[in-house]
C-alpha cells in the first residue's frame, strides 16, 4: 500500500502514530458538509483551516482541484484541460464531477468544506443533485457577511514586503516607518488588486453573482449568517456555535 508514492514501511513511526491518533479522534466527530460564501477579505481563509482541523474535514477549493485533476490526467481532468486550452470556461457538470471524485478521498470521509463553489444557483442545484445520488446533502452554508466599507478599509490598507512576504496594514499593523519594511528597511508595495477601484468592481461582481445563491440556501433553511467584521477569534467562536447547533 503506497501513500503519495512513498511505501508505508518508509513512513516514520511517529507520523503513522500521529495519523492514527488523528483518525481515532476524528471517528467520533459528526459528519459535516459545508459551503463557505464570502467576498475577498471577509476572513474565509482564516477560518477555513480552523474548521477543517476541528471537524476533520477536507478543504475543497475548486481552482486547486481543477489543477490537480488536470495534472493527474484523470478523465475529467483531460476534459477540463481541453476546455481551458480552448480558452473556454470549464462546465458546471465537469466541476461537480471533479468535486464528486475528490469527495471519495479518505481525507473527506467526515465531510468537506467547499470554498469558491457554488457561485451560481445552477451550480448549487447541480451540486445538490450529485450529493442526493450519494444520499447526502449540504448541512450548513456559512455566509461571511461584512459591510463593503469595512472590506475596503481592510484590503486597501494592506502593504507587502515582496521578498519576505511580510504584510502590514496602515491602520491595524503599521510599519514603524510608513512604506518601509521594519526588518530590511526596503520599500513596501501594494498589490494591484488591493486598490479601491479593483476591489469595488470585484465586490460588485461578487454581490451580483452570489446573492441568488444566498437566497437559494436561505430557502432550504441551511444558511447561517456570520458577522465577519468581528475579530477573528470572535468569528471562530460564532462558527463553532453555528456548527454545534
Amino acid at each position: 500500500m503506497a501513500s503519495s508514492s512513498v511505501a508505508l514501511e518508509d513512513v516514520p513511526s511517529v507520523d503513522i502514530m500521529t495519523e492514527l491518533l488523528r483518525r481515532f479522534k476524528c471517528s467520533s466527530k459528526p459528519d459535516k458538509r459545508l459551503v463557505l460564501i464570502g467576498p475577498p477579505g471577509s476572513g474565509k481563509g482564516t477560518q477555513s483551516p480552523i474548521i477543517k482541523d476541528d471537524y476533520c474535514l477536507c478543504h475543497l477549493a475548486t481552482g486547486d482541484m481543477l489543477r490537480a485533476a488536470v495534472a493527474a490526467k484523470t478523465p475529467l481532468g483531460i476534459k477540463a484541460k481541453e476546455a481551458m486550452d480552448k480558452g473556454e470556461l470549464v462546465s458546471d457538470d465537469l466541476v461537480v464531477g471533479i468535486i464528486d471524485e475528490a469527495m471519495k478521498k479518505p481525507s473527506c470521509e467526515k465531510g468537506f468544506i467547499l470554498d469558491g463553489f457554488p457561485r451560481t444557483v445552477t451550480q448549487a442545484e447541480k451540486l445538490d443533485e450529485m450529493l442526493q445520488k450519494q444520499g447526502t446533502k449540504i448541512d450548513k452554508v456559512l455566509n461571511f457577511a461584512i459591510d463593503d466599507s469595512i472590506l475596503e478599509e481592510r484590503i486597501t490598507g494592506r502593504w507587502i514586503h515582496p521578498t519576505s512576504g511580510r504584510t502590514y496594514h496602515t491602520k491595524f499593523a503599521p510599519p514603524k516607518v510608513p512604506g518601509i519594511d521594519d526588518v530590511t528597511g526596503e520599500p513596501l508595495i501594494q498589490r494591484k488588486d488591493d486598490t479601491p477601484q479593483v476591489l469595488r468592481s470585484r465586490l460588485e461582481a461578487f454581490h451580483k453573482q452570489t446573492e441568488p445563491v444566498i437566497d437559494y440556501y436561505t430557502k432550504k433553511g441551511v444558511l447561517s449568517q456570520l458577522q465577519a467584521e468581528k475579530a477573528p477569534k470572535q468569528v471562530t467562536a460564532e462558527v463553532q456555535k453555528v456548527l454545534s447547533s
